[in-house]
This record gives C-alpha cells, sequence and structure tokens, in this order.
C-alpha cells in the first residue's frame, strides 16, 4: 500500500495492529493556520499533481475527471470570483447544489478566503430559505439552475432583499441573478499572500434536519476536517487508491462525512453520481461499471438493495461497505453478507460531529451494533441522575469535554446560547441518543432520548420493535412510536411501508402475522398494539424518520 505523506503530518501514529492499539496511540496534529483546502488539496496538487481527486458522472451520460492539479485551479478561480463579488472573511454562503461538481470547488473556494460554508439541500421550501437567510444573515447563494430551486430562492430574496447575491450554476440564469461559470471564466488570477484562518476560525455551518423543533445552526471550525481522518481512514478503511462513493446530497452533513475531507486526506478518489432520483439499479450499475472499491449509504439504501437482483451486477471491485444514519437492523446486514459476502461497518455519528462510534477493521462485527467509540473523543453513557451506566443498562451518549480538546466536534449552536448550554454542560456534550454497551464493549442503539416509549413500567426504545418487524418480509420501512393508552400510559405504535407484493394483503390477518412475528423475535410486550400502513413515512431533508410528526398526527385524531 502507497505510503500517505499527508496522513502523518495530522497523525502521530498512522498504522494500527489492533483495537487496544487503536485506542492508546490514535492522536492528532492540528498544524498551526491550518486550513484544508491549502494544507490538504493544494498540497495534494505539489505531491501527486496527476492523480484523480474526483471523478463525477450524471444520469444524462456525462462524465468529468479531475486530478488534484485541476481541483486547485477551479477551485482558485471560484475564489477570485467570489472575491469580486465582495464575499470576504466571515461571511455566509449558502449553496443548495445537490451533486454538481461545483459543490466541490466552491466549498474549497469558500475555505480559501475564509467565508463560511452553510450547504443546503434543494428540498428546501421558500420558509425554510427565509429562515435560514433571516438566522445566519446569509449574504450569497449559490444554487443549481433548476426553476424550482430559483423560484423558492427569488421568494426568499423578496421577502428578505438584505440577500445580496443570488449566483446561479445555469442552465437558468434569471434576470438579477449572477452567471457563476461566466464569472468565474472571467475572475482574475487568484492570489493568497496570506493565510485567512487559524483552527478556531469557523469553517462551515449545518442547519440540523430538525427531528423536532425548528433546526439549528451547528458551527464547525477549521479543525472539523481533521476530525473527519477516523471517519475516512479507521471506519471507511481507505487509503490512496481506494474509489469511495458516499449517497448522499450535499445538503447533507453525511456528505462532508462521506465525500470531502476525510476521504481527501486518506488519499482516496470520490466517485460522486450526480442523479435526481434514486434507482437501487443505478447505483448498483455504477458501482459495477467504474468497479468502486469503497461504498456508504444509509440502510434505507441497502434495504431498497437488497431486493434487486444483485446477481446481474459485477460488485468485486467492493472491499468495503459502510452505513450511518440510522441504526442497521440486523435482518438487512444477514441478508446483504448472504448475497455479496460483505459484511456492512456500521458508524454512529451526528451533524454536531464526527464519527464517534465504529466497527472498525480490527474488531469483529456483530450485526446491529454500532462498534466502539473511536479515540479521539472521551465518549460515556450516562443516566439521567448522570451517572455511568454499567454493562447492559440503557444511558445517554455523552462526550466529555472538560478534559481535552475534542476534535471534529461542533463549536456551539450558533446564535442559541441556550440550546448550547441545554446540550453541553458539566463537562460533557449530551447527543440526546440512548444506547446500551454489552460486555464485550460494543454499543447499542436504543433510540433517541424522546422517542423512548413508557407503557406499563417498561421503557421500549423503537429500534428494537423496528428490528424485529423488519425480518418480516413484508416490511420495507417502519416506525415505531407511542400513542397514549387509558391503561398502560401508552402503547407501541408501528407505522409500517409494506413491500408492492404484500400492499393488497394489508388488513386485520396481516396486522396479526405482524403483531405474532415481533412477540416470536423478541420480548413479548414489544408488540405493536397499533398498527398503521402508508405508502411512505415523513422525513427529514436528510432522509431520517420523523417520529414526532406521526405523535404529532394521532394526537390531533
Amino acid at each position: 500500500m502507497e505510503k500517505n505523506i499527508l496522513l502523518e503530518r495530522f497523525l502521530k501514529q498512522t498504522t494500527f495492529t489492533s483495537q487496544e492499539d487503536f485506542q492508546k496511540n490514535f492522536q492528532f496534529i492540528v498544524p498551526e493556520n491550518f486550513n484544508f483546502a491549502y494544507d490538504v488539496m493544494d498540497e495534494w496538487a505539489e505531491i501527486t499533481p496527476d492523480r484523480l481527486a474526483l471523478l463525477w458522472c450524471n444520469d444524462q451520460g456525462e462524465e468529468k475527471r479531475f486530478t488534484f492539479t485541476d481541483i486547485r485551479r477551479e477551485s482558485n478561480k471560484v475564489a477570485s470570483y467570489l472575491l469580486s463579488l465582495g464575499i470576504k472573511k466571515g461571511d455566509f454562503v449558502m449553496l443548495i447544489l445537490k451533486r454538481r461538481y461545483q459543490f466541490w470547488l466552491t466549498m474549497l473556494a469558500l475555505h480559501k478566503i475564509g467565508a463560511i460554508a452553510i450547504p443546503a439541500t434543494f428540498l428546501l421550501t421558500k420558509k425554510d430559505i427565509i429562515y435560514r437567510v433571516k438566522s445566519a444573515d446569509i449574504k450569497a447563494i449559490v444554487c443549481c439552475g433548476d426553476e424550482e430551486i430559483l423560484r423558492h430562492v427569488n421568494e426568499a430574496h423578496a421577502e428578505w432583499p438584505a440577500l445580496k447575491h443570488r449566483i446561479s450554476i445555469g442552465p437558468n440564469i434569471p434576470e438579477g441573478w449572477d452567471d457563476f461559470n461566466a464569472g468565474v471564466e472571467a475572475a482574475a488570477e487568484f492570489k493568497c499572500e496570506q493565510r485567512p484562518t487559524k483552527p478556531e476560525d469557523s469553517l462551515l455551518m449545518y442547519f440540523t434536519s430538525g427531528t423536532s423543533g425548528q433546526p439549528k445552526m451547528v458551527l464547525h471550525d477549521h479543525t472539523y476536517p481533521i476530525g473527519h481522518i477516523g471517519t475516512a481512514a479507521y471506519w471507511h478503511d481507505l487509503h490512496i487508491g481506494s474509489l469511495h462513493l458516499t449517497v448522499a446530497d450535499t445538503g447533507w452533513a453525511k456528505a462532508t462525512w462521506g465525500k470531502m475531507y476525510g476521504q481527501w486526506i486518506a488519499g482516496a478518489t470520490l466517485f460522486v453520481y450526480d442523479h435526481e432520483k434514486f434507482t437501487p439499479a443505478d447505483i448498483l450499475g455504477k458501482i459495477s461499471e467504474y468497479k468502486i472499491t469503497s461504498f456508504c449509504a444509509p440502510p434505507t439504501i441497502y434495504r431498497f438493495m437488497i431486493r434487486e437482483d444483485l446477481s446481474k451486477f459485477d460488485l468485486s471491485s467492493l472491499e468495503h461497505v459502510t452505513t450511518a444514519g440510522e441504526a442497521l437492523n440486523s435482518a438487512v446486514y444477514e441478508k446483504f453478507l448472504e448475497i455479496t459476502g460483505l459484511e456492512i461497518k456500521e458508524g454512529f455519528g451526528q451533524t454536531e460531529g464526527t464519527c464517534l462510534l465504529a466497527t472498525t477493521p480490527w474488531i469483529p462485527t456483530k450485526p446491529g451494533s454500532m462498534g466502539m467509540p473511536m479515540p479521539q473523543y472521551d465518549i460515556h453513557l450516562l443516566k439521567a441522575d448522570g451517572t455511568e451506566a454499567e454493562t447492559g443498562e440503557q444511558g445517554q451518549i455523552a462526550i466529555r469535554t472538560d478534559k481535552r480538546t475534542q476534535i471534529g466536534l461542533f463549536r456551539e449552536y450558533y446564535r442559541n446560547p441556550d440550546a448550547t448550554l441545554a446540550a453541553w454542560h458539566d463537562g460533557f456534550y449530551y447527543t440526546g441518543d440512548l444506547a446500551y454497551r454489552d460486555e464485550d464493549g460494543y454499543y447499542w442503539f436504543v433510540g433517541r432520548a424522546d422517542d423512548v416509549i413508557k407503557s406499563s413500567g417498561y421503557r421500549i426504545g423503537p429500534f428494537e420493535v423496528e428490528s424485529a418487524l423488519m425480518t418480516h418480509p413484508a416490511v420495507v420501512e417502519c416506525a415505531i412510536t407511542g400513542v397514549p393508552d387509558d391503561i398502560r400510559g401508552m402503547v407501541v405504535k408501528a407505522t409500517i411501508v409494506l413491500g408492492k407484493e404484500w400492499k393488497d394483503k394489508a388488513g386485520e390477518a396481516l396486522i396479526e402475522e405482524l403483531q405474532n412475528h415481533v412477540k416470536k423475535t423478541t420480548a413479548p410486550y414489544k408488540y405493536p398494539r397499533v398498527v398503521e400502513f402508508v405508502d411512505e413515512l415523513p422525513k427529514t431533508h436528510s432522509g431520517k424518520i420523523r417520529r414526532v410528526e406521526i405523535r404529532e398526527k394521532d394526537a390531533k385524531k
């Protein structure tokens, strides 16, 4: 395996022989005035100028290949263009770019001038955009030239004219908009006489997906990319020569988790498939055609993939597959392993951090487990009274922050000190996620703290019931919530999306069959006493199930 010169600049030790070695000796080196665009991307352009950095293709048959030299040149041109518009250090710029290759060039350009990027999903409505523009005083929006996106931005601008620049990458450039491509081509030569940032300066900000309430603004500093070394090099198991595909819209935090920072530090080539509509067969076809070596996707993607005839696709190039975003049902893991021979390695984290827990290469995979703590974080399981949970006891995943800096963890909820204090106090950052730890040190997801159901004195985590239901062939997706009950306080409700071949069987007989299935698969008291069949589940822009929306809908009945 080719030696990674850059990785050695950011870690005191880069190779490990065991999980114990990894936990004990993994340690970051944060260079003075670190800036990812200069210290990683431009450095790779010096070290290996002709090596492929980004392989982009779309569902229209187009393809573009960028070497590290290409990335440096093009991101410099974008930086010069943005400076010509008056965008400077500390300005907030929103990017609504789907999976267009301009996203990566613009992100790096913003890093180079010290502006703060706000990646955003194309699913935002006028209301969503106004909320974000007002909340963060966004100076510019760079977006796709899709008519619906342009309309929403225009409507938001009409109500909030402080948004100075609306920039379109095309094909549509409405009146009053700046032409990204023309501006970039006409830009003067970019010169950087002095690094604009320090490690503690703001790098990017995400609006949380909002599984409950209005989204908060999660602000990260320039050390955040270094925090993703663990994500890419030791969970995705990437190295120089890897061709990695993470399925994620660039508006999700999962995009910088899986298709930018850590992957490029690890020396991998990013593979981007720019598509408008998710089709499992198309993703499988790209893996086969381009010989993808590493793949990461949310559990939902795997659920749909295993329903395809995988024998039609050559997946032999795949070396490593991973998942995050939601807990992985063991039934999906077992089926994928049976078909492909590949173990899906689960990871866990949040928008507020990098990969917190993972199944690393040195430990056996336990289907359904999130794995073990990443060594950069001091992770604890805390009970409601603040004491440590024992083996097998449920506790909230928390990160101790009063003893050392936790590289990769967010700096604050921007302009929301109350929310910051509510989650980050007494020397701990509380994730809001519940789990338990088994006798081998593996962590197992239970659910969000506010999703746990209290029924007849029992505490029931949604995920354990969802996992049981997912082992039934009729179930494609499901969400477990609690509904009020006069006798039990709450009872378990299952909201279920059925497979196509099962939809005509929806009725009392199937409900009873599913209830009995859960009773046999897990503790009988956890079975859903209420079952509802739906065509789709309510989800956030990033694809996470909004159980709160189901609860709110039930409360109105």
